[in-house]
């Protein structure tokens, strides 16, 4: 068997921020898989073929790239932001585990990517500079009990929290209840940050506080950061606020 998969990270948007290693791996392949807008993103020689597909499709998208490596094609499945986080790299794994045995021979290599919090984190300052969780907001993989009793767990906990997934058009209310939650646990002051489109021409990113924070400032295309107790908003004159939560805790030794 001498097909090979790469699973491909190719950062939020930004061309810049997609690694040498990701364009290596797709120019290495002849066939790439994926979501369509981003494939797009990409520019193919006229010998690859374009597998593009719908946004919910990931497990069959998995399994045709998974078939082409297996019949000995250079394949390549690119995800946005990092592959290993919300992304394909889980449903490659997750479809190898059930498919065919001939698939656990396969050559795969995960390539990372630069993830929406890390864009939008570093357009405010460093509000994942201590301890931080990432949580999806969406119930299509897993009940919405257990999102809220996570939520609930990691802002007592002390946790930065990174939200994806905030809203869709099928689950607008979500991301309001998800604040609601969010406002008996932590002050009213505490930071937190709409970023929509970290790198793209359509950024847009919003630094407010829990007590003001709008649902209606989030969409599809947002990654929503949460401060903990600790973190700290630094007013600049004619410049955007710093975010950052302190590299130490409360508590530390001196």
């Amino acid at each position: 068997m001498s097909g090979r998969l790469y699973v491909v990270g190719l950062g939020p948007g930004n061309p810049d921020e997609v690694t040498p290693e990701a364009l290596a791996a797709v120019a290495a392949c002849s066939e790439i898989y994926g979501y369509g807008p981003y494939v797009d993103r990409l520019e193919l020689r006229p010998d690859q073929r374009r597998i593009a597909s719908d946004n919910r499709q990931e497990l069959s998208r998995a399994d045709a790239a998974l078939k082409s490596a297996a019949a000995g094609n250079v394949a390549c499945l690119v995800s946005g932001g990092d592959p290993g986080v919300f992304a394909m790299a889980a449903a490659v794994c997750e479809a190898v585990e059930a498919g065919p045995p001939e698939w656990r021979a396969l050559d795969i290599h995960i390539v990372p990517g630069v993830t929406a919090m890390l864009a939008v984190a570093a357009r405010v300052g460093a509000p994942l500079g201590h301890d931080f969780c990432a949580m999806s907001l969406s119930d299509n993989l897993k009940p919405w009990p257990v999102i809220t009793g996570r939520l609930k767990a990691v802002a007592a906990a002390g946790f930065v929290i990174a939200l994806y997934n905030p809203v869709s058009r099928h689950r607008p209310w979500q991301l309001g209840e998800a604040l609601e939650i969010l406002r008996a646990i932590l002050t009213a002051e505490t930071p937190i940050v709409f970023g929509r489109a970290a790198g793209r021409p359509d950024e847009n990113i919003v630094v407010t506080t829990l007590a003001e924070a709008d649902p209606a400032l989030a969409d599809m295309a947002t990654c929503i950061i949460v401060g903990s107790p600790e973190t700290r908003r630094v007013p600049r004159a004619d410049l955007p606020d710093l975010v950052y939560t302190p590299r130490f805790s409360k508590g530390s030794p001196a």
